[in-house]
């Protein structure tokens, strides 16, 4: 059975935001951030429970920079993958490398210098603001004394620009609408300052709108911030429109992996989702566009 090494994140359209939203961009140091993006390894990994298997011998390659969708159904073992590779779970084989590096070997603190994890639901903050919430993605980076000390740094200042929460930094988070509060969650995430971001169903709970507003958040920022990223989608739409790359898991195990207009086809529905339906093309812009049916009796 795997063992548990600790949460690292703590506490829980176009998607473009106006100006007075995003704020005025702070100048940030490159220092450190030169180069492409790390890339994630994970090669032959299993991870389970006493009465449950959940990931049996994945294997996967995410390209430096690169935008990578999971899909899969429930139970598939797709939040379990990104557990793994932000080092919260330890798996019983293999490994995972993020840039070369062999996670095993990092302490926490060092892994969660390197990878943020957005969780896909977060513990509720009573009387917290949005910035200090945002604030808390720093413990990383400044330690237990340097949280102690208070005040913004500029990756702080960066995330509520980039997310487009500078204007409700004040406000309590608790106050905020569904939308609102997963825009702040991933300027939590941003304050790490990580070059590898993962997003654990990133949509849930929203409304197409603020659906579409995060996604394009999310590929704003992979460029602006020139991010890898692997996001757990359930809306194979999504997946086909936003991502780069997309990698199915069903049972814990790799079943197909390609750019989308490859992998997303009527054989992809019924082998990975149980489901009968069609695939056209959107006439836009050209990505695969799911029309489900039924679900598949079998």
């Amino acid at each position: 059975m795997g063992d548990t090494r600790g949460a690292v994140d703590g506490p829980g359209g176009t998607g473009t935001a106006t100006a007075a939203q995003r704020g005025p961009t702070p100048e940030v140091s490159t220092a450190g951030r030169s180069g492409r993006p790390p890339g994630i390894t994970v090669r032959d990994v299993a991870f389970g429970y006493p009465d449950r298997p959940v990931l049996r011998g994945v294997d996967l390659r995410v390209e430096p920079g690169e935008l990578t969708a999971l899909i899969g159904m429930n139970g598939c073992g797709k939040s379990t993958l990104l557990r793994v590779i932000a080092g919260l779970l330890r798996p019983e084989r293999g490994s995972v490398q993020l840039g070369g590096e062999d996670l095993a070997g990092m302490s926490r603190r060092e892994a969660a210098r390197r990878v943020a994890l957005l969780h896909q639901s977060a513990p509720p903050v009573p009387g917290m603001t949005v910035r200090q919430l945002v604030r808390q993605g720093r413990w990383a980076a400044r330690g237990p004394l340097g949280m102690l000390r208070g005040g913004d740094d500029a990756a702080v200042t960066r995330a509520l620009a980039d997310a487009g929460v500078t204007g409700w930094a004040e406000r309590p988070v608790d106050a905020l609408s569904g939308g609102e509060r997963q825009r702040v969650r991933l300027a939590l995430a941003l304050a790490r300052d990580t070059r590898i971001l993962l997003l654990d169903e990133p949509t849930t709970y929203l409304d197409l709108h603020h659906q579409l507003e995060v996604l394009g958040t999310v590929v704003r920022l992979r460029e602006e911030r020139d991010l890898t990223v692997v996001m757990v989608l359930h809306d194979l739409g999504h997946a086909a429109r936003f991502a780069e790359r997309i990698v199915a898991l069903r049972e814990g195990r790799v079943v197909a992996d390609g750019a989308p207009r490859e992998v997303v086809t009527p054989r992809l529905l019924a082998d990975v989702l149980d489901v009968v339906g069609r695939v056209s093309v959107d006439p836009v812009g050209g990505w695969p566009v799911c029309h489900p049916d039924h679900p598949l009796n079998h």
